[in-house]
């Protein structure tokens, strides 16, 4: 997809819910957002009508219900966050995230012993 719609925190909760779970309907996607974040029914209602009207997410009414179905692939939506991100907060150096991290200690031993990996090995989870 060549332009991808802003999301809002809100409707990414949505979107993660659509991404692992699609095709989903009104009351499954209601039911897990209630369940994990409690939001009000209708919040969760104008989300989706919100990512539709987006163009995010796409819809089919089944019976009594809508069957919902993302537009937007999560790992294309992943890669413009965090290109927005990098460059927004870093220049879009991501050694500049990695050494701020690691000068404020936020990096546990494990996740740094991790990048070393990554690093010396070229891993890379989409290969």
């Amino acid at each position: 997809m060549n332009h991808l719609p802003q999301i809002s925190e809100a409707e990414y909760e949505v979107m993660k819910v659509l991404w692992k779970h699609a095709p989903i309907n009104t009351n499954e996607v209601t039911d897990m957002l209630t369940k994990t974040i409690g939001w009000n029914p209708k919040t969760i209602h104008t989300l989706l009508k919100r990512l539709a009207q987006k163009g995010a997410i796409t819809y089919e009414k089944e019976g009594r219900v809508f069957v919902y179905t993302p537009i937007v692939k999560e790992d294309e939506y992943l890669k413009k966050a965090n290109d927005h991100f990098l460059n927004r907060f870093y220049n879009g150096k991501i050694s500049s995230m990695v050494t701020n991290y690691m000068n404020n200690e936020q990096l546990e031993q494990d996740e740094l012993e991790e990048l070393r990996k990554l690093l010396l090995n070229g891993n890379r989870e989409d290969r």
